[in-house]
Order: structure tokens, then sequence, then C-alpha cells
């Protein structure tokens, strides 16, 4: 009888077991689906909507698989904003600005994390600061700086002239990332910061006693070893610039960028269809699902340089998220 009853009882214990862990994995689970659900609904889409055929626009039967598909929406596209030359010209901006500022961020966020110095605490401070502050709000200061640009009045003394007008120009991108004053650097900051404090201070301790000096022990002990800081800041800096449209703007005439086509994309393309293609309704206008339908396919072209990117990064920008903590 008392063996009847422990077996009841560890039936009914592995049964509450197997019921808590069944339930936990289904909230997961559904938790899980939903997320991506939200997530790449938009870009599933876009997709449709890409390969889709103007006729399906007005099919109640076509919802997500094409009836006629067709890549005629890729070619006016492509041939409308001239993707070859924006796509290039997109690549080496965002990659040159990625690699001064993977540079100058790594600098500073070693010299934060180890090197300590009087006031280091507040220049820190400072740093995090221009996270938090929007850089609209320096909008004004910024294009005066860059229309008259001086260096502490060195260029005025020899010239006469007020400054050099850099607005037109790619020198601004160049300054700014090369004086770790480029966009969200103050996060990259912090990223190479929490992730230097994270290597043992026996390894750097080591390297000292082998007579290697603060910036050997940087470029050949510490660089090597941030090797998934390095690939998450040069993600976000090339996904950021990609992506900017305020600094693009406030400081090139007419961009050819990615970022200021699809902001712009719209009426460039309904110039086109009214101009070369003739393509309006009987009331003179532009169909508005038609030019949505293209406006997404750009949109498709934009974002997919950098999925490829994310794909070869993720695992080490994950491996950077846990060891500096960042979220969100």
């Amino acid at each position: 009888m008392q063996q009847k009853s422990v077996t009841a009882v560890n039936r009914s214990a592995w049964l509450t077991r197997f019921m808590t862990g069944f339930l936990w994995k289904l909230v997961r689970l559904v938790l899980l689906v939903g997320i991506s659900y939200v997530i790449l609904y938009p870009i599933i889409l876009k997709i449709s909507i890409a390969f889709k055929d103007k006729q399906d626009l007005y099919n109640k039967t076509v919802v997500w698989i094409p009836k006629n598909f067709t890549l005629d929406n890729f070619k006016l596209v492509l041939q409308v904003i001239d993707y070859p030359k924006v796509l290039l010209n997109t690549v080496l901006l965002s990659g040159g600005t990625m690699i001064l500022q993977m540079i100058t961020c790594a600098l500073a966020g070693y010299a934060f994390a180890k090197l300590k110095f009087k006031g280091s605490n507040l220049l820190f401070i400072l740093v995090v600061f221009t996270i938090l502050v929007p850089p609209q709000t320096i909008m004004v200061p910024t294009y005066a700086l860059y229309k008259n640009f001086d260096i502490f009045g060195i260029i005025e003394l020899f010239t006469g002239k007020p400054g050099i007008n850099l607005i037109g120009t790619y020198w601004p991108f160049i300054i700014s990332s090369g004086l770790a004053m480029g966009l969200k650097t103050g996060l990259f900051i912090y990223i190479f910061r929490q992730f230097f404090r994270g290597i043992p201070k026996e390894i750097e301790e080591a390297a000292y006693m082998d007579g290697a000096g603060i910036l050997t022990t940087f470029l050949r002990v510490m660089l090597p070893n941030a090797v998934p800081a390095i690939v998450t800041v040069m993600l976000f800096a090339f996904v950021w610039q990609w992506n900017d449209t305020y600094f693009s703007t406030l400081v090139l005439i007419n961009p050819d960028l990615m970022s200021a086509k699809v902001a712009t994309v719209a009426g460039q393309i309904a110039s086109y269809l009214a101009t070369e293609a003739g393509m309006v309704t009987s009331t003179g206008n532009i169909d508005p699902f038609y030019l949505s339908m293209l406006s997404n396919t750009l949109i498709l072209l934009a974002i997919l340089p950098l999925v490829v990117m994310y794909f070869f990064a993720q695992r080490y920008f994950v491996e950077s998220v846990e060891r500096t903590g960042l979220v969100g």
C-alpha cells in the first residue's frame, strides 16, 4: 500500500513537472512566433508587393502570392534612381565613416576603460550625454560650423576669409567621424568601454611586463580580443549612416544616397511616369497604388544590402550584446 502511494506521488510530481515545462515551452513558442511575425510582416509584405504586376493591385483574389509575377517594378526603380550609382555612393560613404568611427571610438573606449586620468568620469558622463541629446537641437550650430569651417581662427588669419565652406562636400562626414563626433559615436564609445572593462586585467599586465607600451598593448592584445565589439560597432555605424537623412541632407546638396532617394522616391517616380512613361489616369493623376508599389520596391532594394551584412555579422553581434549588456 505504501509503495503504491509513493508511486502515485512520484507520478504526480512527474506530471506536474511535465505540464510546467510544456506550458512554459508553449508560451515561449507563442511569444517567439508572435514577435517574429510582427518584425517580419512588413518585409514579407514588401517582398510580395515588389513582385506583383499592376493588374494584381485591383484583383481581390491576390493577397500574398502574385498572380502575374513580374520584375518590371525592379527594372523601373533601378532606372529612375540610377540605383548602381546611388548604391556605390552610399556604400563608400557608409563604409568610410564606419572605419573612421570604429578606430576613434575604440581608442576612446579603451582610454575610458583602462586608462584612469583626472576628469575621466566627467568626460564619460559628457559622452553619455551626447547619446541623450537629439542632434536636431544643434542643427544650426552644426550647419554654421561647416559653412565657415575654421580651426582656432587660423584660416581666417592667413586668408582673411571667415573660413572654408564645406557644405556640399563629404568633408563634414570625414571630420566628424575622424574626431569621434559622428552619428551615435557616444553609443559606440560606450560599447567599447564596456567590452574592454570585461577583459581580464591580467592580460594587459602581462603585456606590460613583456615590455609593451600602451599603444602596443591596445593594438596587439586588446583589439584582437575585441572582435565582437568591433563587428557590432561597424555594423551599427554602417546601418545608421546608410539610413541617415538628417546629417546627409544638412551638409549635402541633392545627395545621391540611398536614404535621400527613399525619402524622395515618390516624387521622382511620379515625375518619371508622367513625363517618360505617360502612365497617368483619366483624371491626369498618377495611380497612387502603383506609386506605392514602386516605393515599396525601392525600400526593399535599400534594405537588402543591410540584411546581407547582418546575416554574416550576426554571430559577433549577439556575442557583443551579451558581453556589453547592450539591450534594446
